[in-house]
Formats: structure tokens, sequence, C-alpha cells
């Protein structure tokens, strides 16, 4: 059953065309990736469903939903959360504060009820603050709750910034290069959460990510977008002896003496051995 699906997607800036005519879906309970060359409209295309764009043509749906001309917060309460690939936290804030950000769409006391410190007011705050507890030690940050978010460590922020998106309660978490700018154990520590994120929650995962390696080894489907256009679709055996994706990221060959260097490129490019990079039975 598709929880997302976006058809004939067209998002043009100016006379550029940034997306066109994207035709995608994404499966309740999968964890797909979307990748390319940059510029290729990767990120355009997450703006679109998220509504930070609004396609000119084309029709995005989520859980049965039209989601497109919708604005942010509507699609966000629909229950699509999403990361950016600079990480955009409240500096200023502790983690537990952004935590608690989060869940805006939960509170329901009035200015009045909040001057006046209500117990609905208090019983309120409880269940936040509990929920941003649980969250923390989710994500790996039981007893930072305290710490200011800009004096946390790169990949703790990280974690942060996908914990602040899980207070939405999200269907779907669309995640813009969560392992940008980490080191190998990091982005191993990573690629596993992103995996338990499905598994133990059962939160549906879009991932945009430009280490092939996370790519080819959590995804369950891959889309292959150059210049805006879906250029393959499949899996990760079949996108990384695509001839269309190898030409995407590396060119054209300069011939069969670089045969040799050529398929050097192309394992560091399309994350390596296939069949070690395929999916975990089950993942």
């Amino acid at each position: 059953m598709s929880l997302l699906e976006a058809t004939h997607v067209t998002k043009r800036f100016g006379g550029l065309s940034a997306v066109r005519g994207l035709d995608f879906s994404v499966e309740a309970g999968s964890i797909v990736s979307v990748i390319g060359p940059n510029g290729a409209g990767k990120t355009t295309f997450f703006n679109c469903i998220a509504g930070f764009y609004h396609p000119e043509e084309g029709r995005i749906t989520f859980d049965g939903t039209p989601i497109q001309g919708m604005r942010r917060d509507q699609i966000a309460h629909l229950g699509i959360a999403r990361t950016y690939q600079n990480i955009r936290l409240f500096a200023g804030m502790t983690a537990m504060e952004n935590i608690m950000v989060g869940q805006h769409h939960l509170m329901h006391a009035s200015w009045i009820g909040a001057i006046l410190n209500t117990a609905g007011v208090r019983a309120e705050e409880h269940v936040i603050h509990e929920e941003a507890r649980r969250l923390l030690r989710f994500v790996g940050l039981q007893g930072k709750g305290d710490v200011q978010a800009d004096k946390l460590p790169y990949g703790d922020q990280r974690r942060l910034e996908i914990g602040r998106a899980l207070a939405n309660q999200p269907k779907l978490l669309l995640l813009d290069e969560p392992t940008a700018g980490m080191n190998p154990a990091e982005t191993a520590q990573m690629t596993t959460f992103i995996r338990s994120l499905r598994d133990e929650l059962g939160i549906t995962i879009l991932l945009i990510e430009h280490q092939m390696r996370v790519v080819m080894g959590i995804s369950e489907r891959i889309t292959v977008l150059d210049y805006g256009e879906k250029i393959a679709e499949g899996t990760a055996r079949e996108i990384q002896t695509n001839e269309k994706v190898i030409e995407a990221y590396l060119g054209r060959g300069g011939g069969a003496e670089d045969a040799d260097h050529a398929g050097a490129e192309r394992e560091a490019a399309l994350g390596g051995n296939a069949a070690s990079a395929a999916p975990p039975s089950g993942g």
C-alpha cells in the first residue's frame, strides 16, 4: 500500500524545471532513498512533499489525502516530518526544549490558561516533559536534556534534530543527508539508528543521502534523479549496475584501457559491491 504517491510532479524556478514529470511512490513501512548528482532535484522534491514549495503540475497524495498546495503545518499534522541537510536546531535552547517545541501540535492550552497556570495546563506540561524525556532516551541523548543545543557534539545535534522530528509523531520521516559530515563510526551508528526508526517505531523512511554505502546498505528501493527526471529505480544491485546511473555519476568512460580505473570509480561512487551492499533480509 502506497503511503506517499507523486504523479507527474513538476516544479519550475523561472524557466528551469528542477523536478520534471516525476512519478514516485513510497510503500508504508519501507525505507526508500532518492539519490542523484548535485543539482538533480532531490531536495526540491523533498520540499514539494513537505509544503515548502508547491509544484506547478502533478499531484502528491499522502495516506489518501492530496497535499499539494497545503501549508507546511497542515502537512506536518497529517504525519510528515523532516530533517535538513544543514542542521536547523534552536541553538540557544536546550535539547529538552528543542524536543518540546516539536510537540507544539499536542498542546491545547489557551493563553489565559497559561497565565493562570491551571491544573489542565500543568497536566499538559507534565505529559510534554515526559514525552520529551522518552524521545531523548530513544535518540541516545539521555542525561543531555539540559545541554544547550549548539554545545552538543555534531553527531548528537543530528540525533536531536531527528528527535524533534519524531516529536511530531510522524508516519513518514524525510531525512535529508542525515550522515553529512559524520566520520565512519558515527555514520555506522546513524545507519543502525535509522533502521531502528522503522523496525521499532514503524515509521516509513524517505532518505536523501550522498554516502552510497549507507544508501545501498539500508534501502529497499532506490530512485535516481538526474536533471529533475527519474532515470532509474530498483534495488541496490539493480542501481549499481544501471548504465544510466553510472553515466550520471561518472560520465562516459574513455575506452577499454580505462576499464579498471572506471570500475574502481564506479565502486567508490555507488557504494561498492552490490552483493555485499544489498539490504539485509527482513530490513
